[in-house]
């Protein structure tokens, strides 16, 4: 008796094994037959539009002008560790570095900052507009905070983000040297 439980057991489980899905859940949800297809979509994530970068740029230079009044001009630049939708709401996950300078100290930075920040962009016809910029807290109140704007995924990008802020340097010496061209 005992045998043939074991037997319609070890059936059962062989039968519902070979109905299991090979496939993997990506993070929206979506079933993904491998870990290459997984990738793909991750790395689409990340795409932003050059339209949406400039309203996420112009958006953290205007935000901040009033505070570095005291430089000529001010430019941002971002990295973006990926992005989700919701309900026609892009949220960007992103750091950000801002900065604002004057002619004549040419590269040097006068005034900024560089932080982790999550800004969500809402469709309209003229194109894109913010509808919410989210900085993490100061202190001691940083990493929780931290955790509540980013996806863990997002966040382990962030703690292990070599190469970010040298990236991101280069970006701004560009832009700012295109200026000091002109």
């Amino acid at each position: 008796m005992r045998f043939k439980i074991w037997f319609v057991l070890l059936a059962a489980v062989c039968i519902l094994s070979a109905c299991e899905n090979n496939g993997t859940t990506n993070s929206s949800g979506k079933v993904v037959s491998s870990e290459s297809e997984e990738m793909q979509t991750s790395n689409e994530e990340k795409h932003i539009s050059d339209n949406m970068n400039e309203v996420i740029s112009n958006y953290i230079i205007q935000k901040y002008d009033s505070v570095y009044y005291q430089t000529e001009k001010q430019f941002e630049v971002h990295e973006v560790y990926g992005t989700s939708e919701s309900s026609g709401i892009i949220t960007v996950y992103m750091y950000s570095y801002f900065g604002g300078f004057n002619k004549f100290s040419g590269l040097e930075n006068q005034a900024g900052h560089s932080l982790p920040a999550v800004i969500r962009l809402k469709k309209k016809a003229a194109g894109y507009v913010v509808t919410e910029y989210t900085e993490p807290e100061d202190g001691s109140l940083y990493q929780s905070s931290l955790k509540k704007m980013f996806p863990k995924k997002y966040l382990d990008m962030l703690h292990n983000k070599t190469g970010t802020l040298e990236d991101l340097q280069k970006e701004m010496d560009n832009k700012v040297q295109q200026w000091l061209d002109e």
